[in-house]
């Protein structure tokens, strides 16, 4: 159904001055929508092939931005520019299931704040760190099990490893023997694969409320101050660690390559970005992070690396069938720079170490 119409079936007021798309997401359908009031909102049709229990995902969405927003005014801050705000449907309901069976939801649409695809400043870096930690430190004491996971197993890097190597026995493509070495590199490490989940289970780290695509994207930046006011995009919030969060940032933010380089020999982790980073993320969890989760953020950011690298490798192997690619190989030089910036990070062991002792 058209956009147009979807909007005036939530609590807006008048008519629709303009609409267009929005944003660089790719999952969703967003649209900025101005109303004759001169009110603005974000008007998104999610993504239900991947996001199949819309209920769940927005039970979520409603819980963890209520709570916000009590501790935002609790510390006098500001809940409408910094948390997402709900728009209820006419009949009060989270979001609109519509006769053709897509879904649709409102936000307010936040002003003065801009979000930036990629870090352009190191500055930009530490507010988006400040922001997630922030997020993790407000949240530190919801009850993360009550969370439904709207993306089962999304970071169970063990089962990751499971389904690259059923990618590589299966072969469909016939493409397994030229990627040997990459393939030899993803099993030499197998061995790490569950460290982090076996701590969840011996509880030596704790289940948090996680973000789980802490990408700078993904945080509203201030106009006026530069700084990170709100976090967005709360569709993976699920029960999970925080060392993933931390690591996602590091893999994506940290790296002197684009994700998808084909020279491998541009890819290095940028030290000075990982400290910024390190700096910026435990001053904003403000003290509540475990002494253990620090310790074990560098093995976040190297899991989190090597669980994008082997699913890069294994949509290459399967024929490409979930991430968007632009040319042949692009998975396979995605994977490649995923790998590169491991080996990096391994070089860099005891300086990664030294850092996060530094900051905490």
């Amino acid at each position: 159904m058209r956009a147009e119409e979807m909007i005036t079936r939530f609590s807006v007021q008048g008519k629709v001055v303009s609409l267009e798309p929005y944003g660089s997401g790719h999952i969703n359908e967003t649209y900025r929508v101005v109303m004759e009031d001169g009110k603005k909102y974000i008007l998104q049709r999610i993504n239900t092939a991947i996001f199949t229990k819309p209920a769940e995902l927005m039970e979520n969405i409603c819980g963890v931005t209520e709570y916000l927003r009590k501790k935002i005014i609790a510390r006098g801050g500001e809940p409408e520019r910094e948390t997402l705000n709900i728009v209820p449907t006419k009949e009060g309901k989270s979001y609109l299931e519509a006769e053709d069976e897509t879904c649709w939801r409102v936000y307010r649409f936040i002003e003065g704040a801009t979000c930036y695809d990629e870090v352009k400043t190191p500055q930009d870096f530490y507010h988006s760190a400040l922001a997630f930690g922030k997020f993790q430190a407000e949240l530190a004491d919801y009850p993360a099990h009550t969370l439904h996971e709207t993306i089962p197993d999304f970071h169970n890097t063990a089962k990751r490893f499971r389904d690259f190597e059923r990618a590589v026995q299966e072969d469909k493509m016939g493409l397994a023997a030229g990627v040997q070495e990459e393939i030899s590199f993803a099993r030499e490490r197998a061995g790490e694969t569950d460290v982090l989940g076996e701590m969840l289970r011996r509880g030596e780290l704790p289940l948090r409320v996680t973000h789980n695509d802490t990408k700078l994207n993904n945080i509203m930046i201030d106009d006026a101050t530069g700084e990170g006011i709100c976090v967005i995009d709360l569709d993976t919030v699920m029960p999970g660690l925080a060392v993933h969060d931390f690591g996602d940032s590091i893999r994506f933010g940290a790296n002197t390559a684009a994700e998808d380089e084909p020279d491998v020999s541009k890819v290095s982790l940028d030290l000075e970005l990982y400290e910024i980073y390190v700096k910026g993320f435990t001053e904003g969890c403000a003290g509540r992070l475990t002494e253990k989760e620090l310790e074990m953020l560098p093995m976040g950011a190297k899991m989190m690396t090597y669980e994008c690298g082997i699913r890069f490798l294994a949509d290459y192997l399967e024929g490409d069938v979930y991430f968007k690619v632009h040319r042949p190989g692009h998975n396979l030089d995605r994977c490649r720079t995923q790998f590169a910036l491991i080996a990096d990070m391994e070089r860099k062991w005891q300086e990664m170490n030294e850092i996060v002792k530094k900051y905490c």
